[in-house]
């Protein structure tokens, strides 16, 4: 049996954006929510809430970023260009984050500073992230192989929009990791925040969704159009589910669990919406991705490595975060 290699590679890459998104999305939500804590002692413990995994969270963003370099280079060839300014940013807006976070334990006179520092890099992150996101899904401009379009075609009311989407996304995921992860008075504050950004997010999840089928005539085809409407219906009602979960987990039972699982499941079935629309493009409207995909034989040499490195990824991932499962005390101590 032949493999088919470029679908297999359009998975683990789809896979590799949505871990990242799940896993460094809550970390960067806690920096999005954290000039909220006053206190020096409750930002010292919503960090080490993040602490010993936030780092490796983002091991992700690489394998994504590496892995569409080396299996699909058209599409890393026209996107990087197309998005230059937005992803540059986000990187630029990362690398801070990451100073800041070391840098705070290590200074009394400057740490407010790194505190804010901290704060302004996930923000910045998170919403260059939202953009260069929504430059993606409104079309590439593409002649021939390469990008045709200009230096500012990202920066439409569309993609700015998708950019505050997943700033209330992230924020959202970092209440709601709180909540597992804290009790008390920060527990109670995340709880009341977590309640009024899961109603920001569920209109913002809305407003996307019904703007994104008209950018495109295929998108408004794939979502609306018999007979893919028959297999797309269910979409919107599971959101509505996840959302329900969501605000019953926060409102009527005060789950500590569950509502960051409906958090999740909120992300991961706009994710499947994005690929319903996408697919089988890669770079839309006009490369797929078996346009894009590299040869045969360098997709199968990659492949080796892919299998050997990702259980690797999956197990220290797995086993950090049973290692620092359990709540993180007021003295900044897991338990």
């Amino acid at each position: 049996m032949t493999l088919d290699l470029p679908l297999i590679w359009a998975g683990l890459i789809a896979f590799a954006v949505l871990a990242y998104v799940i896993l460094d999305g809550f970390d960067l939500g806690i920096g999005i929510l954290f000039p909220l804590f006053r206190e020096e002692r409750e930002r010292d413990r919503v960090m080490n809430t993040v602490a010993p995994v936030w780092d490796g969270n983002e091991t992700w963003l690489v394998l994504g970023g590496g892995g569409l370099l080396a299996a699909f280079p058209l599409a890393y060839s026209v996107v990087l260009p197309a998005l230059y300014a937005p992803l540059i940013t986000m990187l630029l807006g990362l690398i801070f984050r990451g100073v800041a976070f070391e840098f705070r334990w290590r200074t009394r006179r400057w740490k407010r500073v790194w505190d804010y520092s901290f704060a302004l890099g996930s923000l910045v992150a998170t919403l260059m992230q939202g953009i260069a996101l929504g430059g993606l899904v409104q079309g590439i401009h593409v002649v021939g192989r390469a990008y045709a379009g200009g230096w500012w075609d990202w920066l439409t009311p569309f993609s700015i929009l998708t950019g505050v989407a997943l700033v209330i996304g992230y924020a959202l995921l970092g209440a709601t990791w709180l909540i597992v992860k804290t009790d008390g008075e920060i527990q109670d504050r995340c709880y009341l925040l977590a309640h009024r950004l899961a109603i920001l997010l569920v209109a913002m999840i809305g407003i996307v969704s019904l703007w994104t089928p008209f950018l495109d005539e295929r998108f408004l085809a794939r979502w609306f159009h018999w007979p893919n409407i028959a297999l797309t219906a269910p979409m919107p009602v599971l959101v509505l589910v996840a959302a329900w979960v969501l605000w019953r987990g926060l409102h009527d039972r005060r789950r500590e669990v569950q509502p960051f699982l409906a958090a999740l499941a909120l992300f991961v079935l706009s994710y499947i919406g994005l690929g319903i629309s996408f697919w089988p493009m890669m770079v839309p409207p006009a490369i797929s991705f078996r346009d894009a995909a590299a040869p045969d034989a360098s997709l199968g040499f990659l492949l080796v490595g892919a299998v050997i490195l990702l259980p690797v990824i999956l197990a220290y991932t797995a086993y950090a975060y049973r290692v620092f499962r359990g709540k993180v005390d007021e003295h900044a101590g897991y338990h």
